[in-house]
């Protein structure tokens, strides 16, 4: 009796959950040529289709999230996620026990690994759409390092005018990637081409060139990048030094060399989501005479206490841009009253909190939005 009851409430449960799906599915923009899955619906879900006949357990793994998928008469196996945060989301498909991208997703670079990619609907998202607007370049570049004694690799970022203005320099932001990402992500994941496109089309930024640089590192003995995005790692004092000498003694001069840029501080500015925001708060610190503007996605803050004891610090800084996921905040970090205290100590501080969003691409595409509109004014 005591079975046929789990059997009955399991069956009710399945039921439940199939009715509670809206069938509204359609086909995400992440997908391979001629390929009809992942799919979104109206409620937010992510549904994947997965042809795996002679596997005994196939999951979505989404969002610090695993589902059971459904497996079909025919061999594949189907299932949905429960509703996500609006935006981007790497997500994995587990065959037995074994992580895979999915084999009909788009592939981005997240997590450490080549991993699938779903853009969920967001109610704001106009402001990252291609849209029919003069459209820049993001050039990809390789380069020398003499301090890493080896090849480099970036992207960069120009606005539509450039080529057409051949004697006008331009601002230079260096914006950089999380743990686990590399440089392919903020024009790919991040749609920062999109963004400034868009905010320049519609005249509420000032041309500027992106540089998009690797900021990975790791400790000594460690496999993976580097990265802390939620605690947990001791990180050595020094952490960020060698991306600094790169950035500063290598990355900066090849790009005020091959661009007409304004090569001085106050045209020059730093940013970054996760890692890159912590990298951009060490570095900025340490080289204000390099960098006037500093934008902390998700990464930490500056206090007055720490901002006055690096020298020539405040008398360099042009604006300080703090940022994190509402959802990130539920800690009790309070990100404002910070800036209020960086204002009353003679700072331009700025804060935006993005709306139900963590830790997270939508979180930092809305940053850059509002990052990019205070930016060398």
């Amino acid at each position: 009796m005591k079975r046929l009851l789990t059997i009955l409430a399991l069956a009710v449960t399945v039921f439940t959950a199939g009715a509670q799906v809206k069938e509204d599915f359609v086909t995400a923009p992440n997908v391979q040529t001629g390929k009809e899955y992942p799919k979104v619906n109206s409620e937010r879900r992510v549904r994947v289709r997965i042809n795996a006949p002679e596997a005994q357990s196939v999951k979505l793994d989404i969002c610090n999230a695993v589902y059971d998928l459904r497996k079909e008469a025919d061999g594949f196996w189907v299932g949905e996620s429960a509703p996500l945060d609006e935006g981007f989301h790497y997500y994995q498909i587990i065959i037995d026990g074994a992580y895979v991208p999915d084999p009909s997703s788009l592939y981005y670079y997240g997590v450490a690994r080549w991993s699938s990619g779903v853009d969920v609907p967001a109610h704001d998202e106009d402001f990252y759409a291609l849209k029919n607007v003069p459209q820049g370049e993001v050039r990809e570049i390789y380069y020398w390092s003499p301090t890493n004694n080896a090849m480099r690799h970036c992207y960069v970022y120009l606005p539509a005018e450039y080529d057409k203005n051949p004697t006008k320099r331009y601002p230079v932001l260096y914006l950089q990637h999380g743990g686990g990402e590399d440089e392919t992500g903020w024009s790919v994941q991040g749609k920062t081409a999109q963004i400034i496109d868009n905010l320049l089309a519609e005249g509420k930024c000032v041309p500027m060139i992106i540089v998009m640089e690797n900021g990975s590192w790791r400790i000594e003995g460690q496999q993976a990048p580097g990265q802390r995005q939620g605690g947990g790692m001791s990180l050595p004092s020094d952490w960020f030094q060698g991306f600094a000498n790169t950035l500063t003694k290598d990355l900066i001069p090849m790009i005020d060399a091959r661009y007409r840029t304004i090569p001085d501080n106050a045209h020059r500015a730093m940013a970054g989501l996760s890692m890159g925001g912590m990298e951009t708060k060490e570095i900025g610190l340490r080289y204000p005479e390099v960098f006037s503007s500093l934008g902390i996605f998700s990464g930490g803050e500056i206090s007055p206490e720490e901002a006055a004891s690096f020298k020539g610090f405040k008398e360099n800084s042009k604006l300080i841009f703090v940022s994190y996921g509402s959802r990130e905040l539920n800690g009790g970090r309070d990100i404002q009253a910070n800036a209020e205290k960086m204002r009353s100590a003679g700072y331009n501080a700025h804060t935006y909190v993005s709306p139900n969003t963590a830790h997270e691409w939508q979180s930092w595409r809305r940053a850059l939005y509002n990052f990019a509109q205070l930016l060398f004014k």
